[in-house]
C-alpha cells in the first residue's frame, strides 16, 4: 500500500501540540540521557522531516500482518532450516542440523515446536508429529532456571571454578577491541568455544534483577573486549561457501532464541508483508535487486555501486569536514543531485567534483532511510531492540548483537559493513571533524532504527538513546561482530558430518545404487567432489603418510607440495614456503594477489584459513579435505 511519506509520519508520531519540541523521555526500558546529549538526535529528526517536505523522500509504508502464535512458531521452524517439521513430510526431519543442537539450543527448538503443535490442535489441523518422536527421546524437555542481569559495574561472565578455554598462542595473535584513548581499566577475553546460551545457564543465582540503566556518552565507558585465537584461528564472515554460512544463519536463530530464553527476554519478531520496490535506479530499490544490476556492470559485487561511490567521496575528500553527517546539506541541492544520479550515475557521465561533502552525507544518509526494507531487517528490529531494553551487562549485548549480525541476509551483512567502516574512519578524524562516537551515533541512529510502519507511535521514538547506544556498539566492535564465532563452525562441521553419513546410509540401502557404486570402484573412479574443489593428477592421488597433507597452487610455478605437519605448523608457514620456492616462475595472474589458504570438502565446504591457524589441528578436526593456494574472496 502506498502511504505517506516516511518522513511525514515521523512528524506526525513527533507532533505534540503542548509540547513543540520533542524532549527525550523514559521508554519501557528506562534507560535514559540527558535532554542535553540527545540534542544531535532530535536535530537529524528534524533535518529529516524538512527534507521530506518537499517530497524528495517517499517510501513505501511496510503493513505488518496480524499472526498467532502458531503461526510465528512455524515461521521460526521453517527459518531454523526445519521446514519439514511444519510440512509433515516423512523425510529425516532436520536430523543433521537436530543432532549438532547444544542442550539449550535444544529446548529453544523443543519449546516452539510444542507451541506450534499445541496451537494445530486446538485448530484441529491434520495430525502431528510428537515432539519427543522429533528428538527420539522420552525424557521430558530439558529445563533451565532463566537468569536474570544485573547491572553490576564489570561487565560479562566469570564461570567459577573454571579456566580459559583457549589455548596458548603468541601474545600478539588476538582481536583487539579497544578504545586508541582514554581506556577503560577493565578488559576482557570474549571466548567462542561455548555458545553464548551455555555459559549463561551455569551463571551464579544469586545475580539480581535487571534495575534502571543509563549509558554513559564518553567513550571510555565502554568495556574493551579482545577476542584471542584458538588453534583455528578466526574466521570471518566472508571466508565460508555461501552453504556453509546458510548454515550459520539457521544455527545463529536458533542459538540466539536459546539466548532469550535463557536470559528470560522474549526474542520478538515482526512479521511484514513484502513490499515491492522499484526494478531500477538507485533510490528506493531493494538492496538484492539493485545489486543484480550492479553485477552485470561490474561482476562481483556485494556493495551497491552508489553506495560505495558515495563512501569513497566522503573518505577521501570529507573526513575533516567539521560536523561531517551532522550539519545538514542543502535540501535543494541534495534533491537536484538526487534527479542527477539516477538520470546519469550508471552512464558515468555524473561530475562528483560539484558534489560538497555535507551534500554527499545527506545523499548516503537518504540512500539508507529509502530502502524498502531496514538494512537491519523488519523481522529483527525488535530484537535489536531488546537486547539493551532487556539486557544490563554490555558483554551479553554484544553476544546477542553478534547473533543478530549472522542472521542478517549478505547483501545487508556486507553493505552495513561497508558502512560502519566509514563510520568508524569518521570518529577517527574526531580532532578535526568534531565528530566523536555518540555524535556520530547520534545521528546514524534515526536513519537506522526509525523505520516502525504504521505500528510506529511517541514511545517508539523516545527509544532515542536506545538505538544510538546500538549504533554505538556497532561501530565500536565491527570487528568482533563480523567474526564467526567457532562453535557455529564446529556445529556446521557436526551437521555436514551427518548430512554425509545419512547419505551414505540411504545409498547402502539401494541395491541399484550399490551395484553402481561396485563399479566405479572397480573402475577406479573418484567420487566427485564438491564445488570448488581441485582434481589432483593420478600420481599425486596415492596414499599420503599420516600428518602429511598436499597443497595444491595451481597459480604458481610448482603446482603442489608435500606437507609434513608438526604442532607449531600454521597456515602462514606453508604459504611462505610457497612463496620462497616459486619467487621467481609464479603465474602473471598471481602477482599482486593477496594469496590465502583454503580447506575445501571433507567437513566443510570451502573454508579461508587464518594465517595463524594452526595446521595440525584443522587437519585432524578435518582429515578429508583438500587444501588449495589460490586469492582469497574480496
Amino acid at each position: 500500500r502506498k502511504s505517506l511519506p516516511r518522513c511525514q509520519r515521523i512528524n506526525r508520531m513527533l507532533s505534540n501540540e503542548s509540547t513543540p519540541s520533542p524532549a527525550f523521555s523514559r521508554s519501557n526500558s528506562q534507560a535514559s540521557m540527558d535532554s542535553t546529549s540527545m540534542e544531535d538526535f532530535w536535530c537529524e529528526v528534524e533535518s529529516i522531516k524538512e527534507g521530506s517536505e518537499d517530497g524528495s523522500e517517499d517510501a513505501t509504508l511496510l503493513e505488518f500482518k496480524p499472526a498467532d502464535e502458531g503461526e510465528l512458531e512455524a515461521e521460526w521452524l521453517q527459518d531454523v532450516g526445519l521446514s519439514t517439521l511444519v510440512s509433515g513430510a516423512e523425510e529425516e526431519d532436520g536430523q543433521a542440523l537436530l543432532s549438532t543442537l547444544t542442550r539449550t539450543q535444544a529446548a529453544a527448538v523443543r519449546k516452539r515446536y510444542n507451541t506450534y503443535t499445541q496451537t494445530l490442535r486446538k485448530k484441529n489441523k491434520h495430525m502431528v508429529r510428537d515432539v519427543r518422536d522429533i528428538f527420539g527421546t522420552n525424557e521430558s524437555s530439558p529445563t533451565f532456571e532463566t537468569v536474570p542481569v544485573s547491572p553490576v559495574p564489570s561487565n560479562g561472565i566469570q564461570l567459577p571454578g573454571q579456566k580459559p578455554v583457549w589455548k596458548s598462542v603468541s601474545s600478539n595473535s588476538c582481536l583487539d577491541c579497544g578504545l586508541d584513548k582514554g581506556s577503560p581499566s577493565i578488559t576482557e577475553e570474549l571466548s567462542y568455544e561455548v555458545s553464548f546460551s551455555e555459559s549463561i545457564t551455569v551463571l551464579p543465582k544469586t545475580q539480581e534483577q535487571l534495575k534502571n540503566q543509563s549509558f554513559k556518552k564518553e567513550d571510555s565507558a565502554l568495556p574493551k573486549f579482545i577476542v584471542r585465537k584458538s588453534r583455528f584461528g578466526l574466521t570471518e564472515v566472508g571466508d565460508l561457501s555461501p552453504e556453509d554460512m546458510k548454515k550459520i544463519r539457521y544455527l545463529s536463530l536458533i542459538e540466539l532464541t536459546a539466548f532469550y530464553d535463557a536470559l528470560g527476554v522474549e526474542l520478538k519478531r515482526n512479521r511484514a508483508e513484502r513490499v515491492r520496490g522499484r526494478e531500477n535506479g538507485l533510490f528506493g530499490v531493494p538492496l538484492t535487486i539493485l545489486l543484480e544490476n550492479d553485477q552485470k556492470k561490474v561482476p562481483g559485487t556485494k556493495v551497491p555501486l552508489i553506495f560505495q561511490k558515495l563512501l569513497l567521496k566522503l573518505e577521501e575528500t570529507g573526513l575533516e569536514t567539521e560536523g561531517i553527517l551532522r550539519v545538514p546539506g542543502s535540501a535543494s541541492r541534495v534533491k537536484n543531485l538526487h534527479q542527477e544520479l539516477e538520470a546519469k550515475f550508471y552512464e558515468d557521465t555524473f561530475d562528483w567534483d560539484q558534489v560538497r561533502n555535507n551534500d554527499a552525507a545527506g545523499l548516503l544518509k537518504m540512500f539508507i532511510r529509502e530502502l524498502p526494507s531496514p538494512l537491519f531487517t523488519v523481522e529483527y528490529l525488535p530484537a535489536f531492540i531488546m537486547l539493551v531494553e532487556k539486557i544490563s551487562k554490555t558483554k551479553l549485548q554484544l553476544q546477542a548483537l553478534h547473533l543478530l549480525i549472522m542472521l542478517l541476509p549478505e547483501a545487508n551483512r556486507d553493505t552495513a559493513k561497508a558502512f560502519l567502516q566509514f563510520l568508524k574512519k569518521v570518529v577517527a578524524n574526531e580532532g578535526k571533524n568534531k565528530m566523536n562516537l555518540w555524535n556520530v551515533s547520534m545521528i546514524v541512529a534515526p536513519n537506522l532504527f526509525i523505520y516502525k510502519g504504521k505500528r510506529a507511535n511517541q514511545q517508539e521514538m523516545q527509544a532515542a538513546a536506545t538505538t544510538a547506544h546500538i549504533v554505538r556498539l556497532l561501530i565500536r566492535y565491527q570487528d568482533i561482530l563480523w567474526t564467526v564465532p567457532c562453535f557455529l563452525i564446529s556445529q556446521v562441521r557436526k551437521m555436514n558430518e551427518a548430512a554425509m553419513n545419512n547419505s551414505k546410509r540411504q545409498l547402502m540401502f539401494d541395491k541399484g545404487v550399490r551395484k553402481l557404486l561396485r563399479r566405479k570402484t572397480m573402475e577406479r573412479e573418484r567420487p566427485e567432489r564438491p564445488e570448488g574443489a581441485v582434481a589432483f593428477p593420478p600420481y599425486l592421488q596415492s596414499d599420503i603418510p599420516k600428518g602429511v597433507i598436499r597443497v595444491y597452487a595451481p597459480l604458481h610455478s610448482k603446482v603442489s607440495m608435500a606437507i609434513q605437519l608438526n604442532s607449531q605448523t600454521k597456515a602462514k608457514d606453508i604459504l611462505a614456503r610457497f612463496h620462497c620456492e616459486n619467487s621467481c616462475g609464479s603465474s602473471q595472474n598471481m602477482r599482486g594477489q593477496i594469496q590465502s589458504l583454503h580447506e575445501i570438502g571433507g567437513n566443510i565446504g570451502q573454508h579461508c584459513l587464518d594465517p595463524d591457524a594452526y595446521m595440525l589441528d584443522v587437519y585432524r578436526a578435518n582429515p578429508q579435505a583438500e587444501w588449495v593456494i589460490k586469492p582469497k574472496a574480496s
